[in-house]
């Protein structure tokens, strides 16, 4: 198994017309023919705790699965509706993705692009459209 290597995130996403851009420290690792990327999103919780992400990235197939602050889980796969789920202290619901595209563009190491856009329901009506773009740079060891 390798070692987990440490890389910059930048991940900007999309949603009717406003635009929110991350710059992350994760770690990357490869494992079973997938790429895994963790790391913590900066915002807290009223208690001041930070969720942490983890995405599994395999060339037609993306999964996120978040936990702390928020726990959920989100699939994508270009041209299909997945089901997933968010828990948070305040709120538990199921939801589904609906994904039109998602381009894995990877350098054969750890660092490339991810793009992908869905529409997000919520008790099977359309509470979103989103597009989403992440870009790895595996740092110098």
């Amino acid at each position: 198994m390798q070692e987990a290597r440490k890389a910059r995130i930048r991940l900007q996403s999309r949603q009717e017309g406003e635009s929110v851009e991350q710059e992350i420290e994760a770690e990357v690792f490869e494992r079973g023919g997938a790429l895994y990327l963790k790391y913590e999103e900066p915002e807290v919780d009223l208690q001041g705790q930070k969720t942490r992400t983890l995405l599994k990235i395999t060339p037609d197939i993306l999964k996120m699965i978040r936990h702390g602050a928020v726990e959920s889980e989100q699939t994508f796969r270009e041209g299909h509706m997945l089901p997933g789920f968010y828990r948070s202290p305040y709120t538990t619901f199921n939801l589904s993705t609906q994904t039109s595209s998602l381009k894995v563009d990877l350098d054969g190491g750890f660092s490339g692009t991810v793009a992908w856009t869905y529409d997000l329901y919520v008790y099977e009506e359309c509470t979103g459209h989103f597009d989403i773009s992440l870009h790895i740079q595996e740092e110098n060891q």
